[in-house]
């Protein structure tokens, strides 16, 4: 038994914050960078110049720029990376989350660049309150900016192309009645053996270490972006017995 991807989309998800908006492989953000990465698609080009300085200021790759209005009709931006240690340079370890001062440099920058192209809007412009959208401009006033990284997500996706059948083969592989179930949670492989005495007999570098190589060659063929290394697999240990006793033997409740 494994958990389905309606499960991986809800839970075990890395941890977030709020108004961080690409964090699944469904989300409409990250199938449109994805598109850039691939080379399909490009970053909109009234964008280009704030990221170059983006990237120029502060060492980073951006690779996508996101515009929307949030409910309450702020403008907003998201600055999306390739990777999480990119991101990681404008958040900090306080309550305030992001890096306000950097926050608020790309958000004057970003007004800066709109207003060079003339390609900026007043919120309550007479102009709006007749019902034109002037499509195709920005608000710049009270921005807010927000970041998010591909690769994760990226290697999440690659997880969610092995079906519920490839799992259970893969299990079978092991010729091993000791193995009760495999599953996946965020990337994660999890061998749950039947009762937690096995655990201990199978906790040992060598025997993970192998089934690590054999998890390797399971999700590799997977990997279009070429993400997942070696090195950084993970073996997981859990029992049934665990499960059963402690989660009702329900997915959603261990994955919660």
């Amino acid at each position: 038994m494994n958990y389905t991807n309606d499960l991986k989309l809800s839970n075990k998800l890395p941890s977030i914050k709020p108004n961080i908006e690409m964090i699944i492989p469904s989300d409409k953000e990250y199938t449109q960078t994805k598109r850039i990465m691939l080379g399909t698609e490009k970053m909109k080009q009234e964008f280009v110049h704030l990221a170059e300085w983006i990237d120029e200021t502060y060492g980073v790759g951006t690779v996508n720029i996101i515009y929307d209005t949030r409910d309450d009709k702020r403008p907003r931006i998201q600055i999306c990376f390739e990777f999480e240690k990119e991101k990681d340079k404008f958040l900090t370890n306080n309550i305030s989350y992001f890096d306000n001062e950097k926050q608020k440099a790309i958000a004057e920058k970003f007004s800066e660049t709109i207003k060079m192209q003339g390609l900026s809007k007043k919120t309550k412009s007479l102009f709006n309150l007749f019902g034109n959208n002037n499509k195709g401009q920005y608000l710049t006033e009270d921005l807010f900016v927000i970041y998010g990284a591909f690769e994760p997500i990226a290697k999440l996706e690659t997880s969610y192309k092995i079906t519920a059948k490839q799992i259970d083969d893969f299990k079978k592989s092991f010729n091993n009645l000791d193995i009760w179930t495999i599953s996946i949670g965020f990337t994660i492989p999890t061998f749950f053996m039947y009762t937690e005495d096995k655990i201990k007999e199978y906790d040992k570098p060598e025997i993970k270490n192998d089934w690590a190589d054999q998890y390797y060659a399971l999700i590799k063929p997977f990997d279009d972006f070429n993400y997942f290394k070696r090195e950084e697999i993970q073996i997981l240990l859990d029992s049934k017995e665990n499960f059963d006793n402690n989660y009702e033997s329900n997915w959603y409740y261990y994955y919660k």
